[in-house]
């Protein structure tokens, strides 16, 4: 009886927990439909779509999520291939070093952002790099690149290296396998790792205020609105933007990896 207690007391502390995290997200989703045309009023006045044809026939709106869209993308597939290419060596070798490696790869993303971004503006200013949209990229793939690394080398660890001799022993080159073997274990891994860092190169603002110059994202955007409490209600339609292009791409890498442990070789 005791336990049941507790265990209901910890379900309940759990979901306390998770109303208390997303109650401010679901105020946003709520006033992003409010009637109310100057700033937040309680309660909202009733429901209305004009906010969101107002938001997307700005210019600055249209070319912020370009822009984040752009470094994004960008990012991701720097991210997908460098990550790929790190985890693939680091998990098939034993050397000297290999753990400082794993630490190096791993540190951008531990760091705090605000290091992050001064220690990419420090190096850029010393090589004589003008701030702009080459500089975000490369300041997003710096911590793209440990999702990806994560996501690839737990998956690999996953699989059966018996799979992979097997190929060389049936006549396959190093080629053939990792395409018909390797690709084929890698592919829910690469996508989720994709995915992940996508969403948080979307919505990157720290490392961004550092390496942007006089570019503008999204993130931005919605900072530079704070002081601009008329537009709030066309901020609200634009972080609500933000907020579900990030949450789908964690939800669909969440149910893509959940399943990892099953695997095609891992572990038979």
């Amino acid at each position: 009886m005791h336990s049941e207690r507790a265990s209901m007391g910890l379900r309940l502390a759990a979901w306390g927990g998770l109303v208390f995290l997303h109650f401010p997200i679901l105020i946003i989703f709520l006033y992003a439909f409010n009637t109310e045309d100057a700033a937040f009023s309680f309660p909202p006045q009733g429901f209305t779509l004009k906010w969101f044809g107002v938001a997307f026939s700005r210019p600055d709106v249209l070319e912020s999520i370009k822009l984040s869209l752009q470094v994004a993308c960008l990012a991701t597939l720097i991210a997908l291939v460098l990550g790929t290419l790190a985890s693939a060596a680091l998990y098939r070798r034993n050397f000297f070093g290999k753990e400082s490696i794993s630490l190096m790869l791993i540190l951008p993303i531990a760091l705090p952002g605000i290091i992050t971004g001064i220690a990419l503006l420090s190096a850029f200013k010393t090589l004589g790099v003008e701030p702009g949209i080459f500089t975000i990229v490369v300041g997003h793939a710096t911590f793209c690149v440990v999702i990806v690394y994560n996501n690839v080398i737990a998956r690999l660890r996953r699989t059966s290296q018996n799979l992979i001799e097997a190929s060389m022993d049936l006549g396959a080159d190093g080629w053939q396998t990792f395409r018909y073997i390797i690709l084929p274990n890698l592919g829910s891994a690469l996508l989720a790792g994709g995915m992940l860092a996508f969403a948080l190169s979307f919505d990157e603002i720290i490392v961004t205020t550092f390496t942007a110059g006089h570019e503008r994202t999204l993130p931005i955007w919605l900072l530079n609105q704070l002081s601009r409490p008329r537009d709030v209600p066309v901020t609200n339609v634009v972080a609500m933007l933000v907020m579900l292009v990030t949450m789908l791409p964690i939800l669909g890498a969440y149910y893509l990896t959940r399943g990892g442990e099953s695997v095609a070789g891992s572990g038979k």
